[in-house]
């Protein structure tokens, strides 16, 4: 399994479309084998999701995303969990624990970060 986490300098950003960078985590076993940082080729407009399903992406972890976004995930049979605050590395050990649950966070404004609800 692949996990992807849309951050910047190692937090979870707040719209995954936004980020710096994605932090891909390979997981076996519920163990992490593998970490790599993929920069951000840009936000296109359904650009994303694919570029991350080629990766060989089956989860994507962020504060928010639009809803358009989420439903090109599933499309793609990507598990998408939005929501998510604080350090990509928390974040992983959270999701392998079962802790961590989607709240949901859908963002409904583009123009500036923060406006995920």
């Amino acid at each position: 399994m692949i996990i992807a986490i849309a951050s910047d300098n190692g937090m979870v950003t707040s719209h995954f479309g936004h980020c710096q960078s994605f932090m891909l985590f390979n997981i076996k076993d519920k163990k992490i084998i593998e970490k790599r940082d993929v920069p951000n080729p840009g936000h296109k407009k359904g650009f994303l999701p694919i570029f991350l399903k080629d990766l060989g992406v089956n989860l994507i972890i962020s504060g928010g995303m639009g809803g358009g976004a989420i439903d090109l995930f599933k499309e793609n049979n990507i598990e998408v969990i939005t929501g998510a605050t604080g350090c990509v590395e928390d974040i992983v050990d959270l999701y392998l624990s079962d802790d961590l649950v989607s709240k949901g966070s859908i963002c409904n404004e583009h123009h500036f970060h923060g406006n995920c609800d």
